[in-house]
């Protein structure tokens, strides 16, 4: 992949090597100042041609000769010449453009204008986004941003929700449904609400949300999406040239909000990603079971099918799912087999030339972690960077039992899909990782991993090179295949400033408590009553094993029966 400085580069020998061709003189100005990469004017002209709608008459109206309109059209639709057959190679840069043979200064000039005649750089100029980090204060908080865009939705809101607790959503749902807008929810916490009758379910989550008008459903599936569709295209596929759609790693509660490592992004006037995610909500909802808690809240699907044919692609994002593993019928999704977000995870690792950075909570994919360790044996040189979860870390004496369990499982194996099993089951890659030379640490800040008390590092984004992945995907087999979840792609000059931004939280999350550990081993020393539970700290796997050899030295009990099953209970230990 290549970095925006080598683009910067083509761009300017290509607007050197090409610019006669359309009769720029040496004294015009080259392509970069025609069009500024990433800038709305220069994304309008890439979306015009990146267009299948756009033909050789819309290029002859802009003035583009039929020979350049020829080769331009040669790249973007690829080898057999034929639009959407699934070989394309859509422009990502105006260097890409500019490289054309017939493409220059004047050209593109030419393309501007035809851009904005048609409406193309009016579309552009109206996206938004932003990306809010968890922990953030309770007013700040990305819940915050969700109950303010509710509150400004129009016509429809559709949400694929995990887990759901705020109360200041609740009451911009209700007063949504109030002015008339039509409200449905695909949620995780119905499947268990579902098994309640009487009071017990009018008083559970998914009772409360009906109770207020909102309608909904649940799938057999582990439902793990955390997104939201604002006035999108239920029923009009150009609603989707102003959808609002929300996504990323952080549910709608307290933790998410104010004690958890998270993101979530706002996006604006994206139509593909809009009409991708509404694809995926109705999957869901199609195919889903109704909670019926309010009998007067009745089922709504969409009427608008989205097909291939309504989605013109963005090269800047793509959207992956791993519904695309699954088989339907009726309200019953099956496993496939397929890997489509861990396949293209080991795609883009394989081709990484610079950097691989990833904040996730877990790391529990084989496919995934085989590409790492294979990557740093083949490319000693490359920079690649793991921040996971405390609760990843294991004792090499725990990680030794999981390899026998792993081989022993093998072993009895006696088909292929049996093997198979074997080596995707739970395994917790982390020290293996480090043991090939990848530079891993954990967000480690208690003695004993516990839910009740854990800060956790809930992001789940990948940086590769120049581009960005983040969504609702552990890196885990039974994410791949037994959960609803997503991955988004941000690369090109549009998004260089929101990878740098993850960039900059990810190197923010690998100092996080930096400085602590020397005042904390202190305290274990010299203190009668030690913290068990401790401010959030980055540490590698030595020093880890390190502190928790000096707790259990200092405080024996610590490893109890008591101490084991009742952590909650436990925050420190006397010695």
């Amino acid at each position: 992949m290549r970095s925006l400085f080598r683009l910067s580069i083509l761009a300017l020998l290509s607007s050197v090597a090409f610019g006669c061709d359309d009769g720029v003189g040496e004294n015009e100005e080259n392509a970069t100042e025609v069009l500024q990469e990433g800038s709305p004017a220069a994304l309008s002209v890439l979306a015009l041609v990146n267009d299948p709608a756009t033909t050789a008459a819309t290029l002859k109206d802009a003035k583009v000769t039929s020979t350049t309109a020829k080769a331009i059209f040669k790249h973007r639709d690829g080898a057999d010449g034929v639009v959407r057959s699934g070989d394309e190679d859509l422009y990502d840069t105006v260097a890409e453009l500019d490289a054309i043979k017939g493409v220059g200064p004047a050209t593109l000039k030419n393309l501007k204008a035809q851009a904005e005649k048609l409406g193309y750089l009016e579309a552009q100029e109206r996206k938004e986004r932003h990306v809010i980090f968890s922990p953030q204060p309770a007013d700040q908080s990305h819940n915050v941003e969700v109950a303010r865009i509710i509150r400004e939705a129009k016509t429809s809101i559709d949400i694929a929700m995990y887990s759901y607790s705020d109360a200041g959503i609740q009451a911009a749902l209700a007063d949504a449904v109030k002015r008339g807008v039509k409200v449905r929810m695909v949620f995780e916490t119905a499947s268990q609400d579902r098994k309640l009758t009487g009071s017990a379910l009018t008083a559970s989550k998914s009772g409360k949300l009906e109770a207020i008008g909102v309608d909904v459903r649940w799938v057999n599936k582990i439902m793990h999406h955390k997104f939201m569709i604002v006035d999108g295209p239920r029923d009009d596929a150009k609603a989707a040239e102003t959808a609002t759609v929300v996504s990323g790693s952080g549910n709608w509660s307290s933790g998410a909000a104010t004690k958890y490592d998270e993101n979530t992004l706002f996006l604006t006037a994206y139509p593909e990603l809009a009409l991708r995610t509404q694809r995926e909500f109705n999957l869901m909802w199609d195919h889903a079971k109704d909670l019926v808690a309010v009998a007067s809240v009745t089922s709504e699907p969409s009427s608008l099918e989205i097909t291939d044919d309504l989605i013109v692609e963005d090269p800047g994002i793509h959207a992956f799912y791993t519904s695309n593993n699954f088989s339907v019928n009726g309200t019953t999704f099956t496993i496939s087999g397929s890997n489509t977000i861990a396949d293209e995870l080991v795609r883009a690792i394989e081709a990484a030339e610079e950097r691989i950075h990833i904040a996730s909570g877990h790391l529990r994919s084989r496919p995934v972690a085989e590409a790492l360790m294979a990557k740093r044996a083949s490319d000693p040189e490359i920079d690649i960077v793991l921040y996971l979860d405390g609760q990843e870390y294991v004792s090499d004496s725990t990680n030794d039992l999981q390899k026998s369990d792993k081989a022993a499982c093998v072993a009895a194996a006696t088909t292929e899909n049996q093997k198979q099993k074997c080596l995707d089951k739970d395994y917790l890659y982390g020290r293996d990782v480090e043991l090939a030379g990848i530079d891993v640490r954990y967000k480690y800040y208690a003695y004993r991993w516990d839910t009740s008390y854990a800060a956790q590092m809930h992001n789940k984004f990948l940086i590769v090179d120049d581009a960005l992945y983040t969504g609702s995907y552990n890196l885990s087999d039974n994410a791949e295949h037994n959960t609803f979840e997503n991955m988004l792609r941000f690369s090109g000059p549009e998004f260089a400033d929101l990878v740098e931004d993850y960039e900059t939280r990810f190197q923010e999350l690998r100092a996080q408590g930096e400085g602590l550990l020397p005042g904390l081993t202190s305290k274990i020393d010299a203190d009668a009553t030690i913290p068990i539970v401790f401010p959030a700290m980055s540490l590698s796997w030595t020093e880890i094993r390190d502190l928790k050899s000096l707790i259990a030295a200092e405080c024996p009990k610590v490893n109890s029966l008591d101490f084991r099953q009742n952590a909650s209970a436990h925050l420190t230990c006397t010695k």
